[in-house]
């Protein structure tokens, strides 16, 4: 299957004026140039035990068939249902890798969730919420193996780019891409 690119247009401009602030406040020169260079992830999933190396944007233009890998790997591993993965998210992702200078790869606890997996969540926990954005793609519980998960809660807080939840007994990190607010 053949590369696809799909122009970017505001939401770039928006993810360029980001990485400038984050530049200001602390997070370096990679998040600086976070808009115009290869954008890529190192993930693990620990429930499938899958590995996915991916570059999903280069100069500015997102890869469709990458995104489409993307998808698969962040699928609800209970019932394999995919849902496109929020690119905002996987930026996110990237600003944090580079915050910890590039090293190490993010461990995956869950990505996307069908209605139905987290319906079954939230009957055996208090901390699922009914309309969680694992629901649209928009959420990922990670932790980073070059990184405490405190730091990397510390770091996503610093970017203020959404939600940041921290599960300090499960050593996970909750990433969003709602509204900016921490738990």
């Amino acid at each position: 299957m053949g590369s696809q690119r799909i122009a970017i247009g505001r939401r770039s401009v928006l993810i360029g004026a980001l990485g400038g602030a984050a530049s200001l406040t602390g997070l370096g020169r990679s998040a600086c140039a976070f808009a115009s260079e290869t954008q890529g992830l190192s993930l693990y999933h620990l429930h499938t035990t899958e590995t996915l190396r991916v570059v999903y944007r280069e100069r500015g233009e997102l890869i469709r068939s990458a995104l489409d890998e993307i998808n698969h790997f962040l699928r609800d591993f209970r019932n394999e249902q995919l849902h496109e993965i929020d690119v905002a998210l996987l930026d996110e992702l990237c600003r944090l890798h580079a915050a910890f200078g590039g090293r190490g790869r993010f461990e995956v606890i869950s990505g996307y969730r069908s209605p139905q997996t987290n319906e079954a969540l939230r009957q055996v926990s208090t901390g699922v919420a009914k309309d969680s954005f694992h629901l649209s793609g928009r959420a990922i519980d990670v932790r980073l193996t070059s990184a405490k998960t405190d730091k990397l809660r510390d770091a996503a807080i610093a970017l203020r780019a959404g939600g940041v939840g921290y599960y300090a007994e499960s050593n996970f990190v909750h990433i969003d891409t709602g509204a900016f607010r921490t738990w």
